[in-house]
């Protein structure tokens, strides 16, 4: 089994398709003639208006569906949906994540934990991903190959942890990369046909980037665009030994 080039028609979802990445994947696969039905997740209907708006000009490929991953009720009408329309999906990229937002920022020191704000960390970076792998089984239960890619981020090793802070994202993540290798490890009994992975994307210009640009190195800036590209090469040259790893944007794998 090697990656998904030799299949004619891949059907995909993208979960978290109105954020930054999300958004760029969108794009970049709906100019791929090989990507045959494509699925787009957004949480706020009124952050999503871009997605929306694409989805008018491609109507008969690209829809549009609802999903809150702190919700499992939201997962599960989201996924039966698309159970309603197609049998088979042949790749997953989760781009859903949360570093900032009205709720959380990250914590510099011990005295601004508060359990509530860490919980949001973990209710949307790694408890809906795990819970999204849970309901998704299904349509990754066929003789093709299939990819479940999930966006992590490289301040999850723990094993590269070298300056601290930022408790409940990394925390978060960690638990993400954790929950994710154990998914890897069931799928393979499960849907032998499906390779499980993360992807940190480098530091890329969106959003969720934008208050924390300052101190990125030059050249370390990445545009959705490039991202989204280094990451699309990853996926697709995966092979039946990649299952479980966790990769950086440039190919090699990090640390846990």
């Amino acid at each position: 089994m090697t990656g998904l080039n030799g299949i004619e028609t891949i059907n995909t979802l993208v979960v978290g398709g109105n954020g930054g990445i999300g958004f760029g994947f969108v794009q970049k696969l709906l100019s791929n003639p090989q990507i045959g039905t494509l699925y787009a997740t957004y949480r706020r209907q009124e952050s999503a208006s871009q997605l929306l708006s694409l989805q008018q000009n491609h109507k008969t490929r690209l829809h549009c569906l609802p999903m809150d991953l702190t919700d499992e009720s939201q997962i599960s009408d989201s996924i039966r949906q698309i159970k309603q329309q197609t049998k088979t999906l042949h790749l997953v990229i989760n781009c859903a994540g949360v570093l900032q937002d009205d709720i959380v920022q990250p914590e510099k020191a011990l005295r601004q934990l508060d359990p509530d704000r860490l919980l949001h960390y973990f209710q949307i970076n790694s408890i809906g991903p795990v819970l999204l792998a849970k309901h998704l089984l299904p349509l990754f239960r066929h003789s093709e190959c299939s990819i479940l890619a999930t966006i992590s981020a490289k301040i999850g090793s723990i094993g590269d942890n070298k300056l601290g802070g930022w408790y409940g994202y990394r925390a978060s993540k960690a638990a993400l990369n954790m929950f994710m290798r154990t998914t890897a490890i069931e799928y393979q009994r499960r849907s032998p046909h499906t390779l499980v992975i993360l992807l940190h994307p480098g530091t890329t210009d969106t959003n969720l980037s934008q208050p924390f640009q300052r101190n990125v190195p030059p050249g370390k800036l990445f545009s959705v665009e490039r991202t989204v590209n280094q990451m699309w090469q990853i996926i697709e040259n995966l092979e039946e030994s990649d299952r479980g790893k966790f990769f950086s944007w440039d190919g090699t794998t990090l640390p846990w």
